[in-house]
């Protein structure tokens, strides 16, 4: 299990990675400001999806995840 320190830094390099330094930034900022609920947000994010295309979608991130050690 990773430490709050460690998740945070892996979570910024995520973030910067695919957002740039700017928009990452905008995007913490966006979060603190506005109440915000990341279960629930995530909850709709697939709902329109069946159980075997969201198992698809798992392993494709599951398996490019592994593609980075």
């Amino acid at each position: 299990m990773m430490t709050d320190t460690e998740i945070k830094y892996k979570g910024l390099q995520i973030l910067t990675k695919h957002l740039g330094d700017i928009e990452a930034e905008k995007f913490i900022a966006l979060i603190q400001r506005e109440p915000f609920d990341y279960t629930k947000w995530r909850q709709g994010l697939d709902e329109d999806l069946s159980i075997e295309e969201i198992s698809r979608k798992a392993m494709a991130l599951s398996m490019k995840d592994t593609e980075h050690i």
